[in-house]
């Protein structure tokens, strides 16, 4: 709102199962309130229910949704998504004004009728759904192994393996139902996308699956919409003190204070061969973050590549340790030098 003037319709969200594991379902509650639903509390502590927020007690239009969510949020946390579904299907059949309902709005536009109750019960279900996935029992978003492989020349090819991979719906009476289209659908109105940390125990350079979900989300969502996303960053470490920034300063962040942590570099030098992998691993995933999102400055590869290529010590240790671990990062340094999303490319 500071930045464009106005609210955004639709934000797109990595619902990770950490949000329920370790921050008591804080994303949740966050994609609830954007839709202008609240949860309804049992003495016990737990959820029951939700109630719908009065526009004029909200204050602002109901705010759009897509969300894409982890394998293991779909398979352990089922209730949760169903919960999530009934949300969207009650605020979708408000009888509101579009502009003060973004989530009716966009169901009205992809059915292309004026008044959805017309709509047949299939169409109007289609045109609803919001929680998206990979089909049943992937574990994988796609993206990350199409950037592993080097298998794309450009931002298109990489959207074209997420929504091929992440087309499957999810929701009340619905599991994994195919629904490429809605999640196109879906992605053309979305203005900005979310994730967030709850804990220093992971960062965004932990996993592919990170780059892989998350980044893959931000690039289809900006060649689908034809739009350039925002994507911000949460930070609900320290409760009272909850923060949001952008992607890049998060991946800032957590290149200085790990990889290129001399204390840190030092504690993975004591694993040797282990140690050298795993810094490996990361600069492997600092390039997918570039490859999928292109939120990572220049300087951060050439910091990594003076740290630990131009270094002699570091170069040394990995000379000694793991050589195929050296061969990788300077692999991965040499193609996000050429990659189209590097603004030095060749």
């Amino acid at each position: 709102l500071a930045e464009e003037g106005q609210y955004p319709e639709n934000i797109a969200f990595y619902w990770q199962c950490t949000d329920i594991m370790w921050s008591d379902g804080e994303g949740m509650a966050q994609m609830m309130f954007l839709m202008g639903a609240r949860p309804i509390w049992m003495d016990n502590g737990r959820v029951r229910g939700f109630d719908i927020i009065p526009l004029d007690e909200l204050g602002r239009p109901r705010i759009d949704v897509t969300i894409r969510v982890s394998g293991i949020t779909r398979d352990n946390f089922p209730s949760s998504i169903e919960l999530m579904d009934e949300v969207v299907q009650a605020v979708g059949t408000l009888d509101e004004p579009p502009e003060q309902n973004f989530v009716r709005k966009h169901i009205i536009e992809r059915l292309g009728c004026a008044d959805p109750s017309s709509a047949t019960p299939e169409s109007y279900r289609e045109a609803s759904y919001r929680i998206f996935a990979s089909m049943p029992g992937v574990y994988q978003a796609g993206t990350q192994l199409a950037v592993y492989a080097s298998a794309w020349k450009d931002e298109k090819d990489l959207s074209d393996v997420f929504l091929y991979w992440n087309g499957y719906a999810y929701g009340r009476g619905v599991f994994g139902e195919p629904a490429h289209a809605a999640l196109v659908n879906s992605l053309k109105t979305v203005e900005l996308t979310f994730a967030k940390t709850v804990t220093d125990e992971y960062d965004l350079l932990g996993c592919c699956c990170y780059f892989g979900t998350h980044g893959g989300l931000i690039n289809a969502a900006r060649v689908v919409s034809g739009r350039d996303i925002k994507t911000y960053y949460g930070d609900t470490r320290e409760q009272g003190e909850a923060a949001v920034r952008d992607l890049g300063s998060e991946i800032q962040r957590v290149v200085r204070t790990k990889l290129l942590n001399p204390r840190w570099i030092e504690g993975m030098k004591e694993h040797g061969y282990k140690g050298a992998g795993e810094i490996s691993k990361r600069v492997g995933r600092v390039y997918g973050w570039d490859a999928t999102s292109g939120e990572v400055e220049d300087w951060v590869f050439d910091d990594i590549a003076r740290t630990f290529l131009m270094n002699d010590e570091n170069r040394r240790f990995f000379e000694e340790e793991n050589p195929y671990a050296l061969e990788e990062t300077a692999r991965r340094l040499i193609e996000a030098r050429v990659s189209p999303m590097s603004s030095q490319a060749l």
